[in-house]
């Protein structure tokens, strides 16, 4: 099995080593569409949505999410080039730096943040378990820990993490934990009463829906770089498009249920107390190491836009990052990054709204023989998605700001892109007409 060093960043990925079918996407995506921030995400819809409103934003934003998420995987399975390297077809050589930079700081503090996840509900579930003051359950002893577990797994690479752990195994413990805390809520909850209770009208439904459109599109600088290592585009698309719908909306859904049915309103760490009593804390305690993959994928595709920026290889690079991330979850105060992270997270929906549009419209999926320094028309058009997306959430917070700004940057690239070619005699994708 080839090594994640193999394949560099800036070049496809060769056809005989593109071996991930739909079941691999599948396992794949499933595993990321599940995850402790998941539950947390559907938490914050509960109280201001009610039942009805929250499953109901959780399966509007997912559809839409993971359509947009798995077009932008089939980029990665038409050109064999990794996310921040395919920008470059639509930005330009230059032009792709400024993101792949951004992306790197994104993901190694979004790598931290994931530590800092498990290292909480670890020390929770080990304080449960053993009581208050007990070696295990130190903050600092679970942070090295599942730092160096998503380490390994982002040194080891993409295809030896889906194939030989994912797919085998990993998949149905996931599958087995997921049905667990599903059975508990059928068994303890009165689904009639929660169904129609009526949220507190704290949160308008199109902020919800922004937030569960928001999940799936937040994978948009990474999909690429697994999905590269795809056979074909529709198993790419399908395979993608259902694990990450199925896992997203199951697990968006228990954490809107639960909250409504076993958390108290000012209770600290009351979802995450109200999963550890069910099962005996071993459900939880599955998804958390599946935890881990998230932070696998951070790291694994922040050394991967690195090495775009440095030419290392990608597996040194991934060591690096991956002490570099645990560090900062170890000694970092994360609290005030995290509006960074959200500010910087806010300019990939309308990027991918460029790319989209650039691939599947202006290029209708061809790879251009020649790739200019920059192109303007798309980095214009950028920067007209990003300035409508700080506008509506600003001014008009209730409209919600992630789709508004990723339709507005693809709608300016056709226009700019179809203006610009017919006014220098070229097709939309760059060959003389």
């Amino acid at each position: 099995m080839s090594t994640p060093g193999s394949f560099s960043p800036d070049q496809p990925v060769p056809a005989a080593q593109r071996v991930f079918g739909g079941r691999d996407l599948f396992s794949l995506w499933f595993s990321l569409g599940i995850g402790l921030m998941v539950l947390q995400a559907g938490a914050l819809l509960a109280p201001g949505l009610g039942m009805a409103g929250a499953l109901l934003a959780v399966l509007l934003g997912s559809s839409i999410g993971v359509l947009l998420l798995a077009a932008a995987g089939v980029i990665g399975s038409d050109t064999g080039l990794s996310a921040m390297a395919s920008l470059r077809l639509s930005l330009g050589r230059h032009g792709a730096l400024l993101p792949a930079a951004l992306n790197l700081l994104q993901l190694v503090g979004w790598g931290a943040f994931e530590i800092v996840v498990m290292r909480d509900a670890a020390s929770l579930l080990a304080e449960r378990a053993w009581g208050a003051g007990a070696a295990w359950t130190s903050p600092l002893l679970w942070a090295l820990l599942f730092g160096a577990l998503a380490t390994l797994l982002a040194v080891s690479g993409p295809l030896t993490f889906v194939r030989k752990v994912l797919r085998q195994w990993g998949i149905w413990l996931l599958l087995g934990a997921c049905l667990w805390l599903t059975w508990n809520l059928l068994a303890k909850a009165d689904l009639a009463a929660l169904w129609v209770k009526a949220g507190d009208g704290s949160m308008p439904f199109a902020t919800g829906l922004d937030l569960a459109i928001a999940m799936p599109l937040s994978w948009l600088p990474l999909i690429a770089d697994y999905s590269r290592f795809g056979r074909q585009a529709k198993p790419v698309f399908v395979g993608t498009a259902l694990g990450y719908f199925i896992g997203n909306c199951w697990l968006m859904s228990l954490g809107v249920a639960y909250t409504l049915a076993f958390v108290e309103a000012e209770q600290a760490n009351a979802l995450l107390l109200a999963l550890a009593g069910a099962g005996m804390g071993i459900p939880l305690l599955l998804i958390l190491l599946d935890e881990s993959e998230k932070a696998f994928a951070d790291i694994h595709s922040a050394a991967v836009s690195s090495a775009l920026l440095s030419g290392l290889r990608v597996e040194h690079l991934a060591l690096g990052i991956g002490v570099l991330c645990t560090l900062i979850a170890c000694f970092a105060p994360l609290a005030q990054y995290e509006g960074f992270l959200l500010l910087i997270g806010s300019l990939f929906a309308p990027l991918f709204g460029v790319v989209l549009t650039d691939h599947f419209i202006l290029r209708r999926r061809r790879v251009p023989a020649n790739v200019p320094a920059l192109r303007w028309t798309s980095l214009l058009a950028w920067l007209g998605g990003v300035s409508t997306y700080h506008l509506l959430a600003n001014l008009y917070p209730a409209v919600g700001a992630t789709l508004p700004a990723l339709l507005l940057a693809g709608v300016l690239q056709a226009l700019l892109g179809v203006g610009f070619s017919c006014g220098q005699g070229t097709a939309p994708d760059g060959s003389r007409r």
